[in-house]
């Protein structure tokens, strides 16, 4: 498999695994408690994702931000997925008060979502003002985290490079690319194509597609040399068309079949931390 004339290296498989929207109501298999999104990471981390990207829930199932839930899940995957790379949320899309989206930051995960500005989803908007952005991201760097950059639009890739400039943001660049969520970025192929190559010539990418693109983007991820975000979090159903509700085992599952017959290796969480800068 060659990119741009490049062998493509290994690939990082990320986990999303309950985000904050779908909910037992629309899906049995969604992740609310510590154990159960633990639980779920593990089966991940067993067949090869060596990232995993934490929202936190209350019992009823509303998202949350409070330090000592994310502290009991972080602690639940750390023991059960040694090795294992956590990306906490810093998402708007439920609270915009930056001082709640900074606690989690407090535990140091390696990663953290770094929203470049606001999102108009279908339902509920993420509120990103720049000073949002920019307390963030002081914070990830005051604490050796690493910034996902979260591209929900083609135009927050130009705010990324004008916060490097800036020196907000520190190169090499780690991106995130969303793709397909109603009134945001499409998820045609040629989409992602025109994202990726609007990216700095350094940077690393993940790509996630929203819904029934899901399988679609991560197909074109692996043969494009990029790395794979899937999940219940941005997408319930296994098969959209026929309403196969997915499990996150099922999902990462399916990345790994698809890796495996077009000839990409699946990364380690150690060759996936010196893929994403984190060695």
């Amino acid at each position: 498999m060659y990119v741009k004339g490049k062998k493509a290296g290994k690939l990082s498989i990320q986990l999303a695994p309950n985000g904050g929207i779908p909910t037992r109501d629309v899906t049995p298999y969604v992740p609310i408690t510590p154990k159960e999104i633990a639980d779920d990471t593990y089966k991940a981390y067993q067949l090869g994702a060596s990232v995993v990207h934490v929202h936190a829930r209350e019992e009823n199932g509303s998202q949350t931000f409070r330090k000592d839930v994310f502290e009991e899940i972080f602690s639940r995957i750390r023991e059960k997925c040694p090795g294992i790379i956590i990306c906490s949320t810093t998402s708007g899309r439920f609270n915009d008060d930056v001082a709640d989206r900074l606690k989690v930051l407090d535990l140091e995960p390696e990663m953290a979502t770094l929203p470049l500005g606001t999102v108009n989803f279908f339902r509920h908007p993420s509120f990103n003002a720049p000073e949002t952005t920019k307390k963030l991201a002081k914070r990830m760097y005051e604490l050796g985290i690493k910034p996902e950059l979260e591209i929900f639009e083609g135009g927050f890739i130009n705010t990324a490079q004008y916060y490097v400039q800036k020196g907000v943001l520190k190169p090499p660049l780690n991106f995130n690319l969303l793709l397909g969520s109603l009134g945001n970025f499409p998820a045609d192929i040629r989409d992602l194509i025109y994202l990726t190559e609007s990216l700095p010539s350094s940077s690393t990418w993940t790509a996630a597609g929203i819904g029934r693109f899901q399988c679609q983007i991560n197909a074109a991820a692996i043969l494009m040399g990029g790395h794979v975000r899937t999940g219940i979090e941005d997408a319930i159903y296994y098969d959209h068309e026929r309403k196969e509700l997915a499990t996150n085992e099922a999902l990462v599952k399916r990345v790994v079949r698809i890796a495996d017959e077009l000839g990409r290796e699946i990364a380690t969480p150690e060759e996936a931390r010196e893929i994403l800068g984190l060695a």
